[in-house]
This record gives structure tokens, C-alpha cells and sequence, in this order.
């Protein structure tokens, strides 16, 4: 029978040992197997973190994040996602969009540091450099929220002002962000539609359940109808003792049933609980967790406009003991 385990390569790479299986993914040692021929040749990480990856496309790139149900970890993904970023020397900056719920602050550590919104920049009570939180772990990464919990929206806030918005970054003094990072609300209604208006590309997260992947399915039409082409998704919650059992899609199923190019696979960390809690995202974790490192590769991933690939590769055979003669 089939396995379930799943592997991931990049797409234009043959398979190769995951870079995750690295204690250090910053070594730079290779490993080494023999070949047919009785050869040594390298096998290298499928994600060469000795240099820098290559920003790929036209800057700034507005990429949004969504996935239509809730509590399939958008936030987490964008948290994470945007601080690798930053941590491979690019600028970011993210975007809250979550109208009425922002938790962005909260993951990030920097909720007692929002005093200026946008709600306040068109208003016209401040000016938009007051409104960015500049995080300072990483001074290249910045953070931007819509407007405070409670706090009432203008009539006329909408996709139009999110585009004036994102226009108004790419033109201030201090230069043009590499990325912007809009993190979607949850659902297809208003707050969706303003979220998307300005994106160019998407990362849609799901988790492998039939609710996750029958949303994630109607809101990847809602994007292609906005005109966004470009669309990778992301497999949150990975757990491979339940694929192993059958109780879980594997990543290969999700691929198949939404035909979207992956960009990464986050297994189940019960770290991601403790982060969240300190507002301490998981890729600045020391020793880094499982999750951490494949946030981190689907960033890379991201930058460089690749994508992996989900290998189902066959179970290794049970041993057969003594009494197997017997049947048993």
C-alpha cells in the first residue's frame, strides 16, 4: 500500500534530502552518498541557506494572505512568513487588514506599541511614517494596522483606500518596501474584497480537513475573478501519524484537490502555542522548531517565486518474525 509520508523538493531540483533534517540550517557542509557508480557526490540542502536568496519579479510585491476559513493560521503564516523575510534582508512591511479583529500585534509583540493606525492617517490626525511600527528586532520590518479594536472605520473605507495606501509606501522618502504583506480577514465578504484589491499575488493557507479545503477551493475562484494569477498555498498542521494511520489527507491529496502550486508544509508544533503567547514568532526560536524551518523555507520559497513538490513514497515493509510461518 502506499505511504503517506510526504517528502518536499523544489521543482526544478531532482529529490533530495530535506533541508529540515539539518540540525544547523545554516551549515554549509554537504552530505554525502554513494552512487551506482561507486561515486561520492553531494547531496545538498534543497534550500541553500549560505547565500542570500534571489528577489525574483518586480518590487515592491503585494502579496496577500488569506484562506477564507478561520483559524487555519493566516496570522501566524504572515508573523512568521514576514520575519524571515526580514531576517534575509528584505524590507517588509505588513499590513493588518482584519477590520475588527487585528491579532497581528499580539504575535508579533508589538501590541502596546500601535498608537497611530491608518484610520488616523486619513483622517489626516498623523502622518503614515507615525503609523508604522518599526519592530526592533529587525528595523526592516514594520508593521501597519487599519484601524484599533474598537474603533469605528470611515464610510468610505474600501479597496480604493487600501490601494491609496499601498501607493502612498512605495512613494515615501525613506523608499519603496520589497514586500508588502496584507494580511487578510477571515470569510469572502467586504473586509476580503478590501484586502485583495491591491495584491498581486496570493498565499493561501489551509489545514488538511474537507471545511478547510471546500473554503479554500471557493476562495481561490473569488481571487482568479479579481484578476490574481499567482497563487501558492501553504498546508498548516501537518501531522504525519495521523496521515500514516489514514485519519489526515496527505499534503499530495490537498495539491491534487485545489491544483495549486505548494508553497510549503508546516507540521503540527505545540510550540506555535508558546510563541503566540510571548509574541515571540516561531523562526526567531533557539534551537529553531520543525515549524519555524519550514516557515522559513516557504519565505525562501516565496522570494525566489518557487514552489515544492509533495512525494508520496511507499512504506517500508514490517519485518516478518519467526512465528509469521504460522501466520501470525
Amino acid at each position: 500500500m502506499a505511504s503517506l509520508r510526504v517528502f518536499s523538493t523544489t521543482s526544478h531540483q531532482p529529490p533530495l534530502l530535506p533541508s529540515s533534517l539539518s540540525l544547523n540550517p545554516l551549515s554549509t557542509s554537504p552530505r554525502f552518498v554513494k552512487s551506482p557508480s561507486s561515486r561520492r557526490r553531494p547531496i545538498r540542502s534543497v534550500l541553500q541557506f549560505n547565500r542570500k536568496p534571489q528577489l525574483a519579479g518586480e518590487t515592491p510585491r503585494i502579496v496577500v494572505i488569506t484562506s477564507g476559513k478561520g483559524g487555519v493560521g493566516k496570522t501566524t503564516t504572515t508573523a512568521n512568513v514576514g520575519l524571515s523575510l526580514a531576517r534575509y534582508g528584505f524590507s517588509v512591511v505588513a499590513i493588518d487588514a482584519d477590520l475588527g479583529l487585528r491579532n497581528l500585534d499580539l504575535l508579533l509583540g508589538l501590541e502596546n506599541r500601535v498608537n497611530y493606525t491608518v484610520v488616523e492617517v486619513l483622517n489626516g490626525d498623523c502622518r503614515l511614517d507615525q503609523a508604522l511600527v518599526r519592530d526592533k528586532r529587525w528595523s526592516n520590518f514594520e508593521l501597519l494596522c487599519i484601524s484599533k479594536p474598537r474603533s469605528k472605520l470611515p464610510m468610505g473605507f474600501g479597496g480604493k483606500a487600501l490601494e491609496w495606501l499601498v501607493d502612498a509606501l512605495k512613494t515615501r522618502p525613506e523608499g519603496s518596501p520589497d514586500f508588502i504583506i496584507i494580511d487578510c480577514p477571515a470569510g469572502i465578504d467586504a473586509g476580503f474584497i478590501t484586502a485583495i484589491t491591491p495584491a498581486n499575488e496570493a498565499v493561501l493557507v489551509t489545514t488538511p480537513d474537507i471545511t478547510a479545503l471546500r473554503d479554500a477551493d471557493r476562495v481561490t475562484g473569488l481571487l482568479e475573478c479579481d484578476g490574481i494569477r499567482d497563487i501558492k498555498m501553504i498546508v498548516n498542521r501537518v501531522r504525519t501519524d495521523m496521515i500514516r494511520g489514514e485519519d489526515m489527507m496527505s499534503v499530495l491529496d490537498v495539491q491534487e484537490m485545489l491544483g495549486l502550486s505548494l508553497l510549503g508544509a508546516i507540521p503540527e508544533d505545540s510550540e506555535v502555542i508558546r510563541s503566540t503567547n510571548r509574541g515571540f514568532p516561531l523562526v526567531l526560536n533557539k534551537p529553531p522548531t520543525l515549524a519555524g524551518l519550514a516557515f522559513e523555507q516557504a519565505a525562501w520559497r516565496l522570494v525566489e517565486q518557487d514552489s515544492m513538490k509533495a512525494v508520496m513514497v511507499e512504506e517500508e515493509p514490517k519485518k516478518r518474525g519467526f512465528f509469521s510461518f504460522f501466520g501470525g
